[in-house]
């Protein structure tokens, strides 16, 4: 991938690389909702898998930690937004419950990691 020759600091970051791995995966989710959920629900999916890598971006480029850190509160409340709307499609019989695991499974560890390095970047940590 053409990701790994570049230098950028959150190309470093695995909480972003994972991230960044599940873009597809929503949109594939989206794809697989009825057509009139394009506009609202599979939009939503979309638009928040791709805050959580942009803002982790953004938080990367900035010029202090607690800039930073905010941008990663932001990358998270996303990932809870995702996670909430991968339970709301299974729900609605959009996926399976199978690709629900899945997805959660993934969303939990982009999770962890991104509280990880929210907690490396306060003070006192």
């Amino acid at each position: 991938m053409a990701v790994e020759r570049r230098s950028k600091p959150h190309y470093k970051l695995d909480c972003w690389r994972l991230a960044f791995d599940f873009v597809p995966v929503a949109y594939d989710l989206a794809h697989q909702f009825p057509p009139e959920e394009r506009y609202e629900l599979a939009s939503q999916l979309r638009q928040a898998a791709t805050s959580v890598t942009l803002n982790i971006a953004e938080g990367a480029g900035r010029n202090s930690a607690a800039e930073f850190t905010r941008f990663l509160f932001i990358a998270r409340g996303s990932v809870t937004e995702l996670d909430t709307i991968v339970l709301l499609a299974e729900r609605l019989g959009y996926i399976s419950s199978i690709q629900t695991d899945q997805a959660i499974t993934s969303l939990d560890r982009i999770t962890g990691l991104i509280t990880g390095l929210i907690k490396s970047l306060q003070p006192n940590s």
